[in-house]
């Protein structure tokens, strides 16, 4: 047993400095971005949000709604091979260069994400995705992934260290996806006691991945858009949405009526009720560890995404920062005791 003493910081402990700035207003902000990847030959542009590949967010409406702003969303792994030809008929070129397949680590797995990659090879983005991400089993399978596709993007997660950064970068994965407990539906951290402050986890593996040419995805945590910029701000290269994104016209869940209000279903993917759906029920060997909520219902998600972009937009002009890549290298943060003035929060 050891005990480190270094502070980590999350979201709600720091604030960005305003800096001097030459810009005149948010129009002159450029949130779209260009990168290209340690492993694959490929290029990827737009604006580096994304939606999380949970089945209550990360649906086929979602992409198709979020890529009109050239946002991304990862699809969630549950769809079967007949909901990808149906999806895919109507889907246009953007939408496929702005959504991943996501996968788990079975082999099932691996063989549905080969067939849909094969009928449809527009698709750029693989996303490998378990709890925790630490195991050698799932190192072995970023390898797998990568000698399988050898020039598709590969995301791999989740994870909160750099050393496990660079494994997974070097076993092949071209961005590392960030986060172990933040989630607004993740309970990992009760049940465990495991996880890392999100804005420090970032740091970390932001200084890990980008030392060896590889990229982050920040995931989970962020509650306002003032998070969101404070990720990119701490060096995520993309952060990821959930709870931000669910109870819209798009997100997966059951519409739910009551006293004449709608609400959507939101639930984490360990969850009961997202195992009693997808595998039968939770395992005697296992604890739940996501919780399931009703969101009141938000409408078209175009409305969230013009709050989210146009706050970040402000953040840059507060700062100085002319592109969205600029704004790590313009950002201080300071501690502080308090975010808000809430005298009037209901």
């Amino acid at each position: 047993m050891r005990i480190e003493n270094e502070l980590k910081l999350g979201f709600k402990d720091v604030m960005i400095r305003p800096k001097r700035s030459t810009l005149k207003s948010r129009s002159q902000v450029t949130l779209e971005r260009e990168f290209t990847f340690l492993h694959s030959d490929l290029v990827w542009k737009g604006i580096p949000i994304m939606a999380a590949n949970m089945d209550t967010v990360g649906t086929f409406k979602m992409a198709e709604a979020l890529a009109k702003d050239g946002l991304f969303t990862a699809i969630h792994k549950h769809y079967s091979i007949t909901e990808w030809q149906e999806f895919a008929k109507n889907a246009s070129e953007k939408v496929l260069k702005n959504i991943a397949v996501s996968s788990g680590i079975g082999k099932d797995d691996s063989e549905k994400v080969a067939r849909i990659l094969n009928e449809f090879p527009r698709i750029n983005f693989i996303c490998l995705d378990v709890a925790n991400g630490y195991s050698e089993h799932f190192v072995n399978f970023v390898k797998k992934m990568r000698k399988n596709h050898p020039n598709k993007i590969i995301i791999a997660g989740n994870v909160v260290t750099g050393e496990m950064v660079e494994e997974l970068l070097l076993a092949g994965a071209d961005i590392i996806k960030v986060g172990i407990g933040p989630g607004s539906v993740c309970t990992t951290r009760v049940k465990t006691g495991v996880g890392y402050p999100q804005l420090s986890a970032i740091i970390e593996c932001a200084d890990a991945a980008h030392g060896m040419g590889g990229q982050i995805i920040s995931d989970g945590g962020c509650k306002i858009p003032g998070d969101i910029a404070k990720a990119f701000g701490g060096g995520a290269d993309f952060v990821m949405l959930g709870g931000m994104l669910a109870g819209h016209e798009e997100s997966g869940g059951e519409f739910i009526e009551r006293n004449g209000e709608k609400f959507k279903a939101f639930y984490g993917m360990s969850s009961t009720t997202a195992m009693n759906k997808h595998v039968g029920g939770v395992a005697n060997y296992r604890a739940s560890e996501g919780k399931t909520v009703e969101v009141p219902f938000k409408g078209d998600v175009e409305e969230t995404v013009t709050d989210i972009l146009g706050g970040i937009r402000s953040t840059c002009t507060y700062v100085g920062a002319r592109r969205l890549k600029e704004l790590t290298k313009r950002t201080t943060f300071i501690r502080v005791q308090e975010q808000e003035n809430q005298v009037y929060s209901s």
